[in-house]
This record gives C-alpha cells, structure tokens and sequence, in this order.
C-alpha cells in the first residue's frame, strides 16, 4: 500500500508553520503498514490542490489530507475533492448539532459559514473529530481511498489515534506494520559507517538498513515488517548481530537516546562522577549534560576557562605553559591533559575530561581551525589525550568536538 501526505495552507509553504503533521502522520501509517511514497505540501489554491490531487491519485493508492477543513472560505480541501470526484457536499448531522450548540452554550450568533465544518463528501465515512469541529472524512472511490484530517494537530493526533485509525483498519485489512530499532553510533563518520556496511546495505532486502547522520553522531535504522512483533524482533536481532561484529565499537545505544544521556546512564550505573573543563567549546558540553533530567547525580560540574587568565586562576595552570618563548600554549596536548587533571582533582569526580583548541573563524597561536586536544582523566589511570583535526563551522566544530571526547567517555565506562 503506497501512500502520499498532502497537506494544505499557505502559511506552510510560507514557512510560518513547520509541518510536524507529515512526521507524525507517517510514523503512524508505518505502524499500519502503510509507505509513505511520497509528501506534497500546497497552497490554499484550488487549481493547485486539484492538481496535487491528479498527481497523488497517479502515483499512490492512499491520499491523506491534513488541512483545509476550517470554516472560511480558502479552507477548499472538501470543496476541491468532492468536484474533482463528481460528489455532491452533505450535511453530517451530529457535526452540525455539535457546533450549534457550542454557539448557543456561549450566548454567540453563529457565522454560516462555520456549517462548511459539518460538511461531508457525498459516501463518505464521518471520522469524528473529538477535540474540535470540522468532521474529517473517509471514503474510497474506483480503487483510491482518501482521508481528510484538521490540520490543528491537537485535533488530527486524536482522530489519527481512534476514528482514523478504525476507517484504516477497515480499508486496509490485515497489513503488516513496519517494526524498526534505532542503532546509535559514536565516534564514527556516517560516509565511513556506511563503507564499513557495504556489504550488509547492498545485499538487504529484509530487514532493510538506513544511516541517517547528525552532527557527531550517526543513526541507523532496521526496519522488517512481520505479522507479529515477536517474528519481527527476531529478524532485527539476527541483523544487527551482523552490524555489531563490523562496527560494535562505535555502537553505543540501539534506541533512540544521546550520547551523553548515555554517558549518564554509566555513570549512574557504575556510581561514578564527572567533571569538565572547556576552553573552545565555551561550555557546551556541560550544557548538554545538564540537559538531561537528573544529572547533577553524575555531573559534579565544569568551569570555562576561556582565557588564558582563567586558566591560571581556576585551574592553575601555569602562566609559563601557557604563555612565552618556547611555552606549549593553551591549544596543546599537555594544556588539555592539565585541565582535564585539575577540574577532576577540584571536583573530587572520578573522571575529569577537558577541551581546548581553535574553533575559528580565525588562526591561534598559530594554529589552524579545527585543531583540538581533548583530554580524559581518571582516578588511578594516565590521563589520555586525543588530537582531533575538525572541519567545519565554529558552531559544528564546537559540537564534534564534544562528541568526540563524550565518545572516549564512553569507551572508557563501557
């Protein structure tokens, strides 16, 4: 079953509202078993959505609007559709009583217009709209189903969960929903995931493999679809047992969590703790790591020693290494492996880790963008010091670089 979104307002295209339907509305019919082929967003235009219209019943066996059931005259999905299938537009009774006597229990005159949210597509199925007015409808014609939803999420969501979801039930019959896990991977580029994979990706079939990367991170999804979750986490399992012998190394979560909200979870697991030292960064690694609901178990804390002043004041770092003649300077190997010693022994945590390097847009010290040193301490072992060459915006830059020494973290408390 091949299905296309459309979803329909102006404001959309005008980028005024992100479109978060089309993400919810796709999760779900991949539970249903239904694919989503293809997402067409279109104007408040009736031209325009009589095409997207002409186009989407060429190409897709489940038309699903979002939008345009609204009360004023450029909400046309209903109006657009019900011409272009030669179908009259009938009053839903219950819909029409329902918004009657929302008017009369506030004491306000109803607009007539607020009838065209009763309306309904001549053989339609009502699908009920709980949470507002305009009924949604269900209805197929010469082999293509349609389902018209609000586009208000607060209403859509509701009737995707239950009347929506009964019609789909109905029209669909006994299809078999898309099982997937998310594998999470540090440490590794996608480009270099993916060559490491070439030969698991280009024999798939089923279960199908999908990278998707972020910044310092790379996602892979496994996805089978099976009559039973049983049968399905089986077939996942055998997949990823032969993902995990090529690359298990960087595989540090098989759900869709972060890396330091898996840093955490070691580190509460383990009963250890954690403190930081940024210069480069400016922070952002003990921002990410506050982010997560009870940290501060984990996180003693961090300081940003941006300066080289501040250095020598809250570290101690000597001046002479920092500065001078001959002096290794702040962006160095042992600049990072002191600050990495000295906010863990500050702190009294069992790990101290460090970041100091050039995230531009300018040479320092004479040294390029993108050089960082990134330094790991921990109690009772020599302190590990890694030289990253990044590339890259100040702002991506700061980011890989947290997520590489969040990646030595990990390693080091797996």
């Amino acid at each position: 079953m091949k299905a296309e979104i459309i979803a329909i307002g102006t404001e959309l295209l005008l980028g005024q509202i992100v479109n978060t339907n089309a993400q919810y509305i796709s999760q779900k019919l991949a539970q249903y078993g239904v694919d989503v082929y293809f997402q067409t967003v279109v104007g408040d235009n009736a031209s325009r959505l009589r095409q997207a219209i002409e186009v989407g019943r060429s190409r897709a066996d489940l038309l699903l609007f979002t939008g345009g059931l609204g009360p004023t005259q450029d909400d046309l999905t209903k109006d657009v559709l019900a011409d272009y299938l030669g179908r009259k537009l009938i009053l839903h009774g219950p819909s029409m009583a329902k918004i009657e006597e929302l008017f009369s229990s506030r004491g306000v005159h109803m607009v007539e217009s607020n009838r065209r949210q009763a309306n309904m597509i001549e053989g339609s199925t009502a699908i009920i709209n709980e949470a507002g007015l305009a009924v949604g409808n269900g209805l197929t014609v010469d082999g293509t189903h349609y389902l018209l939803l609000p586009g208000p999420p607060k209403e859509m969501k509701p009737m995707m969960e239950g009347s929506a979801a009964e019609w789909l039930q109905q029209v669909l019959g006994n299809m078999k929903p898309l099982y997937s896990r998310l594998l999470k991977f540090a440490g590794i580029g996608e480009s270099n995931l993916e060559a490491q994979l070439i030969s698991l990706i280009d024999g798939q079939s089923d279960p199908t493999i999908a990278p998707y990367a972020s910044e310092g991170e790379v996602t892979i999804r496994v996805s089978t679809k099976a009559e039973t979750s049983i049968e399905a986490e089986s077939r996942i399992d055998a997949t990823v047992e032969r993902i995990k012998v090529l690359v298990g190394d960087y595989l540090y979560a098989q759900e869709d969590i972060t890396l330091e909200e898996q840093v955490i979870r070691l580190l509460r697991t383990s009963r250890r703790t954690l403190a930081s030292a940024e210069s480069c960064s400016g922070g952002l690694l003990a921002e990410l790591i506050t982010s997560i609901p009870g940290s501060s178990g984990e996180y003693k804390g961090g300081v940003v020693t941006y300066t080289n002043e501040m250095k020598h004041a809250l570290l101690g770092i000597p001046i002479s290494q920092l500065e001078g003649a001959g002096a290794p300077g702040a962006v160095s190997e042992s600049t990072a492996a002191l600050m990495a010693e000295r906010v863990m022994d500050l702190s009294g945590a069992d790990f101290g880790v460090s970041l100091t390097g050039v995230a531009g847009p300018a040479e320092s010290e004479g040294k390029p963008v993108g050089l960082v040193y990134a330094a790991l301490a921990q109690r009772g072992k020599a302190t590990e010091v890694y030289c990253l060459n990044l590339r890259g915006s100040r702002e991506i830059i700061r980011l890989r670089a947290v997520k590489a020494i969040l990646y030595r973290l990990w390693l080091a408390l797996r």
